[in-house]
């Protein structure tokens, strides 16, 4: 059973839930919300967890959860987008990373799990419920769609 304190997980992973937030919803305002209800559905949930990797994927899809319920509601779905940076840090204001953005959620999301969390194809499935074919294919996607976008640029 892994041991932990609230301080230590909001620290360790509250950049994290952010990133994905904000990638998967294009909007600093719900990325911020998201992450407050993660951590709060953490405070809220008598979960033990087995160790942080298990942790780290239970805080992942909840993210992924949160966004997915925030998409479904009918508020969000009568209200119209104001246009805003999305920037989270100098570092990601590049081409690529406004690139990124433009792709649909369901690769931006994949996208964002491989390359900016580290996760394999496989723990990528496991944490979206997909199969390991699914997130390949959205790979292979995503890298096309980002290659057409960036030589656009």
């Amino acid at each position: 059973m892994y041991r932990y304190t609230y301080d230590e997980i909001a620290d360790k992973y509250i950049d994290t839930i952010y990133r994905l937030a904000l990638a998967r919803t294009k909007s600093q305002h719900y990325a911020e919300d998201i992450t407050q209800d993660v951590f709060v559905k953490l405070l809220s949930v008598k979960k033990e967890f087995d160790s942080e990797e298990h942790l780290k994927a239970w805080l992942i899809r909840v993210t992924i959860n949160l966004t997915k319920d925030l998409f479904s509601s009918s508020w969000y779905k009568r209200t119209d987008e104001l246009s805003e940076d999305v920037s989270y840090s100098d570092e990601e204001k590049s081409d690529l990373y406004y690139a990124v953005m433009k792709l649909p959620r369901k690769y931006r999301t994949v996208i964002h799990l491989h390359y900016y969390e580290g996760y394999s194809v496989e723990e990528i499935a496991k944490i979206i419920g997909a199969t390991s074919g699914t997130v390949k294919s959205q790979l292979h996607r995503g890298r096309q769609m980002l290659k057409e976008l960036m030589e656009e640029v």
